[in-house]
C-alpha cells in the first residue's frame, strides 16, 4: 500500500471517487456532525487536523471505460479513478460542506481570492468545453440508490433519469446533513465563512492508502469495520455477496447478472427499511427475521449450541434470534469462498467429522436468497407501517391493534407475529381471509397479554411466538394451509377461554396484583376508548397511541395520594387495605389524551372534570375521561360500577366468559364494596 498525507484540496486535484456498489450509504447523524463542525471551529489558525484514514482502490481501466459520462475526462484530461473502500463518511461529509459553502454566498462571491465557479469546478463537477457532458467529482456508482439523489437533491443539479430519487434512511442522512451546514453558515460573516472553507480544504489531513493490486479489496474493507460507525450485518453481508459474485466459476454475464441481483435487492431493502425516516426499520432485525423463515432446515454445530446454551438456558430459535447466530451462519458458514470451493473437496468428505462438513453454495442459491430478501422487504415494510399500503382499511384497523398489542408484548411482536402476518399476507390474497387471520390472532394474543403482569416472565407468550413463528416458516414452505393456521388458532383459543383452571388462574392473579400491574392495561383502555368514538359516530380520534404509550397518561381518578379532604372524607370508612385495592381497580383507571402534572392527579372529583381554572380536565380529554364527567360523585359505588362495565366490554371483544355480576366483583377483588354500599 501507497501512504501519504492530503489535505482534501490535494486530494482533489485531477482525481475522481467513487463509492462501490458493495458500500452502505451515507451513515452520519447529528452527532457525527457536531463533532465535525466542532472539529473545524476549533481549529488554530496554520494548525492541521487528522481526519483518519481515507483507503483507496485505483479503478482498473476496463471499468472507467464503461463509464458514460466520465471517462471523458479520465481519458482526455488524465483524471485518476478511485474507489472509496474506506473513509466515505468523512469524504462525503467534507463535499457536502464545500456546496453548502458555495451555496451560501452569492455567485459572483470570491472566496479566499477563488471564484466560486472554480471551487465549484475542483470539487463537484467539470464539464466538457462547457457543455452538457459532465463529470461529478465525487458521487457513487449509478447502481447506488443515493446516486440520483447526490446529484439533484444535495448538489441541485439535474439529472437525465426520468425516475423520482429513491429515498432512504442513508439520502435522509444526505439531506440532513446539507440542512445541517446550512444553518450552521447561515449566521456567519464572508470571512467568517472563508475560514472554514480554508480549513476544510487546506488543514483536515487524510493519511490515504492506495490498496495494491494484491489485496482483495472486498475482504479489506470488511477488516476495516472497527471504525467510525459500525456496519450492520445486512451491509456486511452485501459485501460479502458481491465479492463472492466474484469469485463463482461461471462466464461473466452469469456473475454480472448476480451482482446486479444484488445491488437491486440492497436498493428496495434501503428503501423500505428507510422510509419511514421517524422510525427507520433495524436492519438487521429484519434480516435475523428472514433467516428464520429462510433458513428453517438448518442445524447448528455442536459449538453453536454450546454457545447458545451458555447465554440462555432454554435453547429455541427465538433465543438464537437474540443473539448473533443468524450473522455467524450467513457469514461465517454459508456465504463462504469455503463453501464455492468445497464442491472441489467433496470428495474427501467421509474422512472428516460430519458437524465439519462444508456446504456446496451455488450461484444459484445465492441468486434465490437475494430475489428472496427483495419479495420480503416492501411487505415487511407495510406490515409495520400499515398507513402506508394499499391494504383496505379494516385490514390496516387490525394490524394497527396488533402492533399496538406489541407494545405489551414488546420485542417479540417482531419476532413472531409480524413475520406470521408478512408470510400470511404473501400466501393468502383473499381479503376475507386475511382478516379473519387478524381477528383471530388479536384474539388469541389477548389471551397471553391477560397472563403478564410487570413482575412475571413472558413464558405465556413465549410458547405461543415460538408456535406461531413455526406455522410462519411452515406457510412460507407450503407445509401448512392459511386455513390450517386459522383454525389452529381458533382451536387454540377455544380450549383456553374453556379451561376453567385457567380463568381461575387468571381471576387469582388479578386479585392479587390489581390491574395497574398488567402489561395489557393500555392497550385494555385504549381499545375501550376506541370503542367509545365508534359509539359517538365521529371520526375525530382523541387518543394517540404513540403518546399514550410513550408517558404516564394512566389516571387514578381516586388519587394514589388523596391528602384532600374531599377525597379522605368519601373513603375514610375503608380500611388502608381497601382504599390500596380501590385505586389501582379496573374501574379507577383511566386513560388521559395527553400526560398531565402531579398536581391535576390530587384534585378534588369535580375539579378534575374541569372548571374555570382548568381547560385540561375530563371534559377536553380522551372519550373515557368525557365518560367520566356524567358522574356527580366519585366514590367506590362508581369504582365498582365502572369496573363491572370495563369488564362487560373486555367480555364482548374478545368474548372471554368472565361469568355473572357476582362472578366479576370477585374478579375485581371488590366484594367488600358490594357488602358495604348495599
Amino acid at each position: 500500500m501507497e501512504q501519504q498525507l492530503y489535505s482534501l484540496s490535494k486530494l482533489f486535484t485531477e482525481c475522481l471517487y467513487r463509492i462501490p456498489d458493495y458500500q452502505r450509504g451515507y451513515a452520519w447523524t447529528e452527532k457525527h456532525l457536531t463533532d465535525f463542525w466542532s472539529d473545524l471551529i476549533q481549529l488554530e489558525r496554520n494548525k492541521n487536523h487528522y481526519l483518519g484514514v481515507l483507503t483507496l482502490e485505483k479503478v482498473p481501466e476496463e471499468t472507467s471505460k464503461r463509464w458514460n459520462d466520465d471517462y471523458w475526462i479520465v481519458d482526455s484530461k488524465s483524471y485518476s479513478p478511485y474507489y472509496v473502500v474506506d473513509g466515505q463518511q468523512r469524504l462525503t461529509t467534507s463535499i457536502i460542506l464545500v456546496q453548502s459553502i458555495i451555496e451560501s454566498v452569492n455567485k459572483d462571491t470570491m472566496l479566499n481570492y477563488t471564484k466560486t465557479s472554480e471551487i465549484h469546478k475542483k470539487f463537484i463537477y467539470d464539464s466538457k468545453d462547457e457543455g452538457i457532458s459532465r463529470s461529478y467529482m465525487f458521487g457513487y456508482e449509478k447502481d447506488n440508490p443515493s446516486y440520483n439523489f447526490l446529484k439533484t437533491n444535495i448538489f441541485l443539479e439535474e439529472t437525465d433519469s426520468s425516475e423520482t430519487p429513491q429515498k432512504t434512511i442513508y439520502t435522509h442522512n444526505l439531506e440532513y446533513a446539507k440542512a445541517f451546514f446550512k444553518k450552521k453558515l447561515e449566521p456567519l460573516s464572508l470571512p467568517e465563512k472563508e475560514d472554514i472553507y480554508r480549513k476544510l480544504t487546506q488543514n483536515l489531513l487524510f493519511n490515504v492508502y492506495i490498496v495494491s493490486t494484491d489485496i482483495d479489496v472486498f475482504v479489506a474493507f470488511e477488516g476495516m469495520n472497527n471504525r467510525g460507525k459500525l456496519l450492520s450485518y445486512l451491509e456486511l453481508l452485501k459485501n460479502r455477496l458481491i465479492y463472492l459474485s466474484t469469485r463463482f466459476d461461471k462466464e461473466d454475464f452469469e456473475k454480472n447478472r448476480l451482482r446486479s441481483a444484488i445491488n437491486e435487492a440492497w436498493k428496495s431493502m434501503y428503501h423500505y427499511l428507510g422510509k419511514n425516516k421517524d422510525k427507520p426499520l433495524d436492519d438487521d432485525l429484519f434480516l435475523s427475521i428472514h433467516f428464520e423463515i429462510y433458513f428453517d432446515n438448518i442445524t447448528s454445530t455442536k459449538n453453536e449450541d454450546s454457545f447458545i446454551d451458555d447465554i440462555y438456558p432454554i435453547n429455541s430459535r427465538i433465543h438464537r434470534r437474540s443473539t448473533r447466530y443468524y450473522s455467524t451462519y450467513l457469514l461465517e458458514r454459508k456465504f463462504t469462498v469455503q463453501s464455492i470451493m468445497s464442491v472441489k473437496t467433496n470428495a474427501n468428505v467421509s474422512t472428516r467429522n460430519k458437524d465439519e462438513k462444508e456446504e456446496t453454495l451455488l450461484i444459484t442459491e445465492v441468486h434465490d436468497y437475494v430475489k428472496s430478501l427483495q419479495s420480503c422487504v416492501d411487505l415487511w415494510y407495510k406490515i409495520l407501517n400499515p398507513d402506508d399500503s394499499e391494504f383496505s382499511d379494516i385490514e390496516k384497523i387490525w394490524i394497527k391493534k396488533l402492533i399496538r398489542l406489541s407494545g405489551s408484548l414488546r420485542r417479540d411482536y417482531y419476532f413472531s407475529v409480524a413475520p406470521l402476518i408478512m408470510v400470511f399476507f404473501q400466501k393468502e390474497k383473499k381479503k376475507e381471509e386475511r382478516i379473519k387471520f387478524l381477528k383471530v390472532l388479536e384474539k388469541r394474543l389477548f389471551l397471553a397479554l391477560l397472563q403478564m403482569y410487570k413482575h412475571s416472565f413472558f413464558t405465556p407468550f413465549y410458547n405461543l411466538g415460538l408456535n406461531l413463528f413455526d406455522n410462519a416458516r411452515k406457510l412460507s414452505r407450503g407445509n401448512i394451509s392459511s386455513e390450517k393456521i386459522i383454525k389452529e388458532l381458533e382451536d387454540d383459543w377455544n380450549k383456553i377461554v374453556n379451561d376453567k383452571d385457567w380463568l381461575d388462574s387468571i381471576f387469582q392473579e388479578f386479585k392479587t396484583s390489581g390491574f395497574y400491574e398488567w402489561r395489557g392495561i393500555k392497550y385494555f383502555l385504549y381499545e375501550y376508548d376506541m370503542s367509545l368514538q365508534e359509539k359517538s359516530k365521529t371520526e375525530k380520534q382523541k387518543l394517540d397511541w404513540a403518546e399514550f404509550d410513550d408517558y404516564e397518561t394512566i389516571e387514578h381518578i381516586y388519587p394514589q395520594n388523596p391528602k384532600r379532604d374531599c377525597w379522605t372524607s368519601i373513603f375514610s370508612s375503608y380500611s388502608t387495605e381497601q382504599r390500596k385495592i380501590l385505586k389501582h381497580s379496573l374501574g379507577n383507571l383511566l386513560p388521559l389524551s395527553k400526560a398531565k402534572n402531579s398536581s391535576f392527579s390530587n384534585k378534588c372529583f369535580m375539579d378534575k372534570i374541569s372548571n374555570n381554572d382548568n381547560t385540561v380536565g375530563y371534559r377536553y380529554g380522551s372519550y373515557s375521561e368525557n365518560e367520566i364527567t356524567r358522574y356527580t360523585d366519585w366514590t367506590a359505588k362508581e369504582i365498582l360500577e365502572r369496573g363491572l362495565k370495563l369488564l362487560d366490554f373486555m367480555e364482548k371483544q374478545w368474548s372471554i366468559p368472565l361469568g355473572g355480576k357476582d362472578r366479576k366483583i370477585d374478579f375485581l377483588n371488590l366484594d367488600f364494596v358490594k357488602e358495604q354500599e348495599s
